[in-house]
This record gives C-alpha cells, sequence and structure tokens, in this order.
C-alpha cells in the first residue's frame, strides 16, 4: 500500500502494558462458584474480606487493574502502530463522506491496542479471541501479534492483509450505525432456529464493506500490485472451514460464525467491484 509513515491517529487508544484484569478476574486458589458465595456471604456477615485468606483480593469492591508494566518499543513496532493509524483514518474518511452523502453523522470508532488481554465495553477479552469490535462502547479491539499471526499461522502476509482486518471491523461499526446490529439481534431473538445463520450474514456483510473500503483506495491510487490478492488472501484465512481444518477437525458448516473461505473472499469482492454499500445485502442472498 502507498502511505507515509508519520503520526498516530486520535482514534487510536494504546493501552499496552497497562494490564486489563479485574478484581472479578479470579486468581490464586479456585473456589468454585458454590465456595465463592459461601466466602461472600461470610464477608459480608463478618465485615472483613475473607477472599484474602483464598490470595483473592477486591472481590465485591471497585474494579482494580493489574500493576502496569513497560513493554518494550521497536522501531518496527513503532511503524506497525503508525501503519494501523494510517488505515483507520483512511477507512473512518471514507465512510465518514458516505454517511454525509445520505446526510449521517458518522462518529468516529475508536481503536483500543492491547497486550494479552484488556476490559471492553463488552467484557473480558483476551488476544486469543482475535480482533473484534464491541457495539456497546464502540471500539476495535485489536492486539498486534495477530498481525504476525496472520502472516505465520494463517498465511496471509502483506500491509492489505492487515487493512482488511481492521476494515472489517470497521465494517461492523457501520453495521451498528446503521441500526443493522440491532435489528439482527432482534431477529435472533424471534426467531432461534435462525440465530447462526443471521450472525454469518452480519461477519460477511462486513467483509463487504471493508471491499467497498477498499473499492475506494483503487480509486485512489493507494493500492500496489498484489494489494488486492493479498486482501483476499486474508478474507480466505480466516473462514470457518479452512480454520476447522487447521486446527484437526472436521468441517461442520453447522458450527460456523463467520463464513467459508470462498463466502468470504466472495462477498469482499462484490464490496470492491462495486463499491456501494447497497451491493452488500447478505440476509436477502442467504437462505
Amino acid at each position: 500500500m502507498r502511505w507515509t509513515p508519520g503520526g498516530r491517529s486520535e482514534d487510536v487508544e494504546d493501552v499496552r502494558g497497562e494490564g486489563g484484569g479485574s478484581g472479578f478476574r479470579l486468581r490464586g486458589p479456585h473456589l468454585g462458584i458454590g465456595g465463592f458465595l459461601v466466602v461472600l456471604v461470610l464477608s459480608l456477615l463478618f465485615k472483613r474480606d475473607l477472599f484474602s485468606l483464598f490470595g483473592i483480593g477486591n472481590v465485591g469492591g471497585p474494579a482494580t487493574t493489574t500493576a502496569s508494566r513497560t513493554v518494550p518499543r521497536a522501531p518496527e513496532d513503532d511503524r506497525q502502530v503508525q501503519f494501523v493509524s494510517f488505515v483507520l483514518d483512511d477507512v473512518q474518511k471514507t465512510w465518514s463522506q458516505a454517511f454525509a452523502q445520505a446526510n449521517r453523522p458518522y462518529p468516529h470508532a475508536k481503536l483500543v491496542l492491547f497486550s494479552d488481554e484488556t476490559r471492553s465495553g463488552c467484557g473480558f477479552a483476551e488476544a486469543a479471541s482475535g480482533p473484534f469490535y464491541c457495539p456497546e462502547d464502540q471500539k476495535v479491539y485489536i492486539d498486534l501479534a495477530f498481525f504476525q499471526e496472520l502472516k505465520t499461522r494463517f498465511g496471509a502476509p502483506g500491509e492489505f492483509a492487515q487493512a482488511y482486518v481492521i476494515a472489517h471491523e470497521i465494517g461492523h461499526h457501520v453495521q451498528n450505525l446503521l441500526g443493522i446490529d440491532g435489528k439482527v439481534r432482534q431477529l435472533q431473538a424471534r426467531n432461534p432456529s435462525r440465530a447462526r445463520d443471521l450472525s454469518i450474514g452480519v461477519e460477511l456483510q462486513a467483509d463487504c464493506l471493508a471491499g467497498v473500503w477498499a473499492h475506494s483506495t483503487e480509486e485512489r491510487n493507494v493500492l500496489e500490485t498484489g494489494d488486492v490478492e493479498s486482501g483476499l488472501a486474508a478474507a480466505a484465512a480466516v473462514g470457518d472451514d479452512r480454520m476447522q481444518r487447521q486446527a484437526g477437525r472436521r468441517v461442520s458448516p453447522e458450527t460456523w460464525t463467520h463464513g467459508s473461505s470462498q463466502q468470504r473472499v466472495d462477498w469482499f469482492r462484490r464490496g470492491l467491484s462495486a463499491g456501494r454499500v447497497d451491493a452488500c445485502d447478505t440476509f436477502s442472498a442467504r437462505p
């Protein structure tokens, strides 16, 4: 991708090394839920923090974070943050313009960089869960280590593969602003049998919306040779069928949540080709 390093986005929140655990994330000996409730009642009865006897502190009180730790910053790490900032700003500028054309405001999403674990408006999160968007606080959460995993484990190297991931998560923000996310949850509640299929529709639509942004980068000559292929490879890499095979499990469509590799590639490509939101109706296209 053609971009110039330098500066960080105002929408990036870097909390790496600050710790994300809370007083409610139990550590030390495991009491079990029954034991936990017994100790909680006794603590209230005797007005003493009896959890300290088990090596568990501050339960029932205000949430506390773990002690901060200093994380060394390598030059390439700083460049990575600058690239994330560039992509985030570019994606959100694209959507700001699209919303303005429809006479709608576009509140920016924030992107939180964290290490290992953190707390979000949607609850506790670990790096192992991968990048995600939380509609409750309108923030995207990413551990930069995921991009290395995308390259080495999933076989999707290149900057545009990383850009696809960011654009996909901002696609969820767009869905939230348009009310699609809320409507889908209502449909899932009314018809639980369609919950999984609707979830896949949401994810494939976010892929398509990422493609809509990618279309704009082509028009602005931001992409270089091989970038589109890099994005398509990333979409294929995170398909449910491919991830099941990689984990040594049989392919089970009934357990999918994001769609197959082919579906993800097809919808990203559709957004890339059309460059329009109305081309991303994944719900009418699916059973």
